[in-house]
C-alpha cells in the first residue's frame, strides 16, 4: 500500500508546471558562498534546511519527510531534533532528496530534463563503482583494483557536488518563498503585451474621432465627401428635398 503510495506521487510530481527558481547548473553563481557550505557540510546544511523547510516547526517532521516506510515509526514526536540529526548523519542521501521532495510537492515544482540528467548520471556513476569494487574484489586484480578506487572516487566528487548543488537549489527555492529576493532598481523591464485592456486609452475602433486639442465640442465637422452611387437611383439627393411634383405648387389649394 506504502509503495503504491510513493508510486502515485511520484506520477503525479511529473505532471507539475512549476519550475525551480534555479537549475542545478547555475546554483553556483546564485549563491557561491552557500554552495560551498553544502559541499563541506552537507548534514549541517541538510539539517539547517528540513528545519526551515518545515517553517522552524519541529512539530511537523516526520523521519524522511514521510516518504519512506520508517517514516512516522521512529518516534520522531519525542524528540524531533535528535531524530532529525540522525537522519541527515545516517541517511544523508534520503534526507537531501527528501527536503527536495518536500519542496516539489508543496509548491507543484518539477525537475528539468537536464536536472534529471545530472542526477541519473550521479546515480549511474554509483552503481557503476560499486560493480567494479565488486569485481575487483572477486577477481583479485591489481590494475582492476585500481580502476575501482578511482572510479569509486570519481563517485564520490560527483555525489557530494551534486548534492550540494541540490541544497543550494532548496536553498534559493526557499528564499524565493520567503520573500528574500527584492526588486532589481536596474533590471531591464518585462515586455509588456499590448493589448485593449492593458492600454489607459482605447483604440478609437468603430468611434468617431475626438475633437482636436483647443477645439470645441460641438463644433460643426467639415462636409463630407458623397460616396459615388449613394444614394441610390430613385431616392432624392442632398439638398432636394421636397422632391418635385411630390406637392402641388405654392399657391395652389383644391377648392
Amino acid at each position: 500500500m506504502a509503495l503504491q503510495e510513493s508510486l502515485d506521487k511520484m506520477q503525479l510530481r511529473q505532471s507539475y508546471r512549476n519550475l525551480w527558481h534555479t537549475d542545478l547548473m547555475s546554483t553556483i553563481q546564485a549563491d557561491f558562498p552557500f554552495c560551498c557550505l553544502a559541499l563541506w557540510c552537507g548534514p549541517c546544511v541538510s539539517y539547517m534546511l528540513r528545519k526551515r523547510a518545515l517553517y522552524n516547526d519541529m512539530s511537523r517532521y516526520v523521519c524522511c519527510a514521510g516518504y519512506l516506510p520508517c517514516s512516522g515509526r521512529c518516534g520522531e514526536s519525542k524528540c524531533p531534533e535528535f531524530c532529525l540529526a540522525t537522519e541527515v548523519i545516517c541517511c544523508f542521501g534520503n534526507s537531501v532528496a527528501s527536503t527536495r521532495f518536500l519542496l516539489q510537492d508543496e509548491f507543484n515544482i518539477q525537475t528539468t530534463q537536464c536536472d534529471n540528467c545530472i542526477i541519473g548520471f550521479m546515480f549511474c556513476l554509483q552503481q557503476v563503482a560499486c560493480i567494479f569494487s565488486l569485481v575487483a574484489a572477486i577477481v583479485g586484480s591489481q590494475e582492476l583494483s585500481e580502476a575501482s578506487q578511482i572510479l569509486s572516487c570519481m563517485s564520490d566528487f560527483v555525489y557530494w557536488t551534486v548534492c550540494a548543488c541540490m541544497q543550494t537549489q532548496h536553498k534559493v527555492e526557499m528564499d524565493k518563498r520567503d520573500g528574500k529576493f527584492g526588486p532589481q532598481p536596474m533590471a531591464v523591464p518585462p515586455v509588456q503585451q499590448m493589448s485593449r485592456i492593458d492600454q489607459p486609452i482605447p483604440p478609437p475602433v468603430g468611434y468617431p474621432p475626438q475633437p482636436a486639442y483647443g477645439q470645441p465640442y460641438g463644433y460643426p465637422p467639415p462636409p463630407q465627401a458623397q460616396v459615388q452611387g449613394y444614394p441610390p437611383p430613385g431616392y432624392p439627393q442632398p439638398g432636394a428635398y421636397p422632391p418635385p411634383g411630390s406637392y402641388p405648387p405654392p399657391g395652389y389649394y383644391p377648392k
